[in-house]
């Protein structure tokens, strides 16, 4: 695969030989190494995302091995750096040493390239050295370049560094500072192999026979995959989920969950992101895709996101690992939805068809006043000009606004003598509780003329002027339920003995 023949291919056949490269080179590795797929598919997607990549396992499960066989397999500049407590920077870089010219015999400065100036750098047990040598790798890392004695050198294209460390031993060791954790794309966690793993390994490795790596892919091929991967399409809302669950990790903002607060002291940066979207599209032209899925982001949570968060003193009380958290990250955010998000200015838009009590404040149509509609049971309604005062005491019929226009005789409200007892002032002083006492004596006393009892009409009688001369005393029998508080059933008794 050169570069120039696939400048003009179509993005098709592009997608297809980038999985075919990716198929021949874990084809040659799987020669030597047994097992260990997800291992060689993370390390792959460093190399074609431009990134590196931090290995941790214990002694014994091939982490040295798998990087010198891929860099067999791709046909590039291999070194190998024995990290150790007395490792200094210019090992790694380089150095300046006298060279005397042995024809004139003048001295001068000759710089010395070290082992960093590579395609591929192994760096084995990179936790033994002191970090005034492991910053030595940050320059390199970064800015692909070497700096010493204020000239700048410039590293040959691809460059990846790929580092191991041990995480059992712990004595004499130095573990890596936050800002050279934050220059690995992926660290990538070792298991043991499976039985039928191990079984074969020990097979494979204690007879003579031994497999032949060749080279499948050259340095152009790979600057042009790196190149093919950033140029494989993110959605927004792919990007929206990886910042998403890269801002979940921060204890400190308001979007976080409460675990993450009780859990972890620190979270990742957003370089972090960047990552996450980056290995996503190394991941998916791997597999033969054109565009970025969730699934993508979740299967490289884990190992971006695992050496950017530090749990605190709670969650080592409580065993909690930070695969642990990031598992429950991924349970937690929820991936986002399809499309934009919806403009404020619609919502304006539908907010008075919306609310139903905004109706009754505005002019009621005419033709649903014709045929005779009540008002709504909400809200104000207007009372027409036209309506009639109903007089004082009388019971007042709410009509609709369109129907009062129209005033009939028998839609008026009108006072019946049944209905609206007449007050006459001279006889509103004279109150039916004055009466009780003598009701309880067992004596019925008479009303007084021309007082109509309480809840009952006037009698329709001459006025009491117009009988005088009749005794007071004598108490004169009314029918039942006219004059009196209580009717009585049989006619009253006759008056007491004088001597009583």
């Amino acid at each position: 695969m050169s570069t120039a023949s696939t400048q003009q291919i179509s993005p098709e056949e592009a997608v297809r030989r980038v999985a075919q490269a990716r198929e021949a080179l874990v084809s040659e590795v799987h020669k030597v190494i047994i097992g260990q797929d997800e291992m060689i598919e993370q390390m792959l997607i460093c190399l074609f995302a431009r990134g590196h990549c931090l290995t941790i396992g214990v002694p014994g499960l091939a982490k040295t091995l798998t990087v010198a066989t891929l860099a067999q397999a791709l046909r590039m500049k291999f070194s190998r750096i024995q990290f150790t407590p007395d490792l200094m920077p210019s090992d790694i870089t380089g150095t300046e040493i006298i060279d005397q010219d042995p024809a004139t015999g003048q001295r001068t400065f000759r710089f010395v390239r070290g082992p960093v100036f590579a395609n591929i750098v192994l760096a084995d047990e990179i936790n033994r050295t002191p970090p005034k040598t492991q910053a030595a790798l940050l320059q390199a890392m970064q800015e692909y370049e070497v700096t010493v004695a204020g000239q700048t050198y410039k590293l040959e294209q691809p460059f990846f560094v790929m580092a191991t460390q041990n995480p059992i031993e712990q004595e004499g060791t130095y573990p890596l500072p936050e800002a050279q954790l934050d220059r690995f794309m992926l660290s990538i966690n070792i298991g043991y192999p499976t039985r039928a793993e191990e079984r074969e390994i020990v097979m494979s490795t204690t007879q003579v026979s031994r497999h032949e790596v060749r080279a499948v892919l050259h340095a152009q091929d790979i600057l042009w995959i790196q190149q093919l991967v950033r140029a494989v399409p993110a959605s927004q809302h792919m990007v929206d989920y990886a910042v998403d669950l890269v801002r979940a990790t921060r204890p400190k903002e308001p979007p976080s969950p409460e675990f993450v607060k009780n859990w972890l002291a620190w979270g990742a940066g957003p370089r972090a992101a960047q990552y996450l979207i980056l290995g996503a599209k190394a991941r998916a032209i791997m597999h033969g895709r054109y565009a970025v899925t969730a699934e993508d982001i979740r299967a490289l949570a884990f190992p971006v996101l695992r050496h950017r968060i530090f749990t605190n003193f709670n969650a080592d009380a409580e065993g909690i690992d930070v695969d642990q958290i990031i598992e429950k990250l991924l349970e937690t955010v929820p991936e986002p939805t399809y499309g934009e998000k919806i403009s404020p200015k619609p919502k304006t838009d539908r907010q008075p068809a919306a609310a139903p009590a905004a109706a009754p404040a505005t002019a009621i149509p005419q033709p649903a006043a014709a045929v005779g509609l009540q008002a709504p049971r909400f809200g104000p309604v207007p009372a027409p000009p036209t309506a009639p005062v109903a007089p004082t005491g009388a019971t007042f019929v709410p009509q609709s606004p369109g129907a009062a226009s129209v005033a009939t005789p028998p839609q008026m409200p009108t006072a019946t003598p049944p209905q609206t007892p007449v007050t006459i002032p001279p006889q509103a002083p004279v109150a039916a509780p004055s009466y009780p006492p003598a009701a309880a004596s067992g004596a019925p006393l008479a009303s007084p003329p021309g007082t109509p009892a309480a809840g009952h009409p006037p009698m329709a009688t001459p006025p009491t002027p117009a009988q005088p001369g009749r005794p007071t005393p004598v108490p004169i029998a009314t029918p039942p339920g006219v004059g009196s508080r209580a009717a009585p059933a049989s006619p009253p008794p006759p008056p007491p003995p004088p001597s009583r």
